[in-house]
């Protein structure tokens, strides 16, 4: 009997539950849709408890999915804690992970200090923190899962500096230490998890500026992207389905980089 799933069975997310950090972000918003849309409950965290059900309450609900939202600062371990608990508590079970809150820091290298500096890296504490705690309860339950750690283009090369000189401040230096650190702890949780049949990957957006992002800097940027424009936050939902999905069962340990060329010059 042939076994083989359709891709619309590989893509289908329909009875899992899934929990998205920084929902309430300019691309949080849109990976909470775009899970929702391919049958997922959502769970959509923000450090503000208002925002993160604002969020939930607007997801799309075909399939008869139960989105709330719960309270979850990432840089607070006993946040961590009691949202993660909070979460189970409602939904049961979760079997999709995606950390994506950022708490930013625009000091760039002639000014940041080491105070935020160290808070910038400690967002990468939170997500594994998270992400542990998503792997112990796959084990615990028997079930596998599937954890998404948003990384940047910025985590595997540098930044142009005439495309914000004069316009902004550089690129910040700790953001850029910081999702390199997460593109590789990508790989090594990837490594010691796969036999829980929990996989790790990491999605590293490029380009996707908000529309308040000054106008000079997107300019520049355009010019140096091979494809002369910047992403428009609906590019990352095929990428996160996929990597949230069954259509990639057999990918771990990777991370996918939707950056319009960007890094392949």
């Amino acid at each position: 009997m042939n076994t083989e799933r359709s891709i619309s069975q590989l893509f289908d997310l329909r009875g899992r539950t899934a929990l998205l950090t920084g929902a309430g972000g300019w691309l949080g918003s849109t990976m909470a849709r775009s899970l929702a849309e391919a049958g997922a409950s959502v769970i959509a965290t923000s450090r503000d408890l208002k925002r993160a059900e604002a969020v939930a309450s607007s997801l799309p609900s075909s399939g008869g999915q139960n989105h709330f939202g719960i309270a979850i600062n990432h840089l607070d371990d006993s946040s961590i804690q009691t949202g993660f608990t909070d979460a189970l508590l409602r939904a049961g079970r979760i079997d999709i992970l995606v950390n994506n809150g950022n708490a930013a820091c625009t000091s760039d290298l002639t000014t940041v200090t080491d105070d935020e500096f160290n808070q910038t890296l400690a967002n990468a504490t939170g997500y594994f923190l998270l992400a542990r705690k998503l792997r112990d309860h796959a084990v615990s339950r028997s079930g596998g899962a599937s954890i998404i750690l948003l990384g940047s283009m910025y985590g595997v090369v540098g930044s142009y500096p005439d495309a914000y000189a004069g316009a902004v401040s550089a690129s910040p230096v700790a953001y850029h230490t910081l999702k390199g650190g997460i593109v590789h702890m990508t790989r090594h949780l990837a490594v010691y998890w796969a036999k829980d049949n929990v996989r790790v990957n990491c999605l590293s957006p490029g380009p996707f500026p908000s529309a308040s992002a000054n106008d000079t800097m997107v300019e520049r940027l355009c010019e140096k992207s091979p494809m002369g424009r910047m992403g428009r936050p609906e590019e990352l939902k095929g990428a996160l389905v996929f990597l949230a999905s069954d259509a990639s069962s057999y990918v771990t340990g990777q991370n996918l980089l939707v950056d319009g060329g960007w890094t392949a010059w």
